[in-house]
């Protein structure tokens, strides 16, 4: 009977051992990554339109076609490009300033007290008689003659530049007495 048990426990350990072998754990598969809800796209910037591309919005700009200042509401300075007045005239072959100039002159300094930081050239022409050297030196004695009256009407004498052209940049002809006569002259122009 030894014989039996012990075959018959060989054969218990046998299936016992057989039947505890060691299984492969299976894990259960993992599961798919759910993707992530892509964030919601932030709210676009509102669109600015600058057609003139002078700073100011469109919707507040008085002038959106051209460049202009937020002082002046998006349009271009209210500055004249040019003061050319016909009635600044001097005395031939001087720098004295005729009567008739003063008018002008005084329409000159209301309009740059508007303006009491902008700088101004003063441009004095003659007519093609005498000397080139004569002539130039004329031109700028009546560009300081138009500064002196101006300084004394008010207008900062750091604004006003003067410069001679003599007898280079003629209006008109320097053939007759009349061409000649408007050919002495100062312009005026904003810088």
């Amino acid at each position: 009977m030894n014989i039996r048990m012990t075959m018959m426990a060989l054969l218990a350990i046998t299936i016992f051992y057989s039947s505890c072998k060691s299984k492969k754990v299976v894990a259960p598969p993992a599961p798919e990554p759910v993707a992530a809800a892509p964030a919601p796209a932030p709210a676009p910037a509102p669109v600015v339109k600058d057609t003139d591309n002078d700073g100011i919005p469109d919707d507040k700009d008085e002038c959106p076609e051209e460049k202009g200042t937020a002082a002046s509401k998006g349009c271009p300075e209210a500055v004249a490009q040019v003061f050319n007045y016909k009635n600044i005239q001097f005395e031939f072959n001087s720098s004295v300033l005729k009567t008739s100039s003063y008018v002008a002159l005084d329409e000159i300094a209301r309009m740059m007290k508007t303006k009491p930081e902008a700088k101004f050239q003063l441009n004095g022409h003659s007519s093609a008689e005498g000397t080139e050297q004569r002539n130039m030196m004329l031109s700028v004695d009546r560009a300081n003659a138009v500064k002196a009256y101006l300084v004394n009407n008010g207008i900062k004498s750091s604004n006003l530049i003067t410069k001679g052209f003599g007898e280079s940049s003629p209006l008109v002809s320097n053939d007759t007495e009349d061409g000649r006569a408007k050919n002495r002259r100062v312009e005026v122009k904003p810088m």
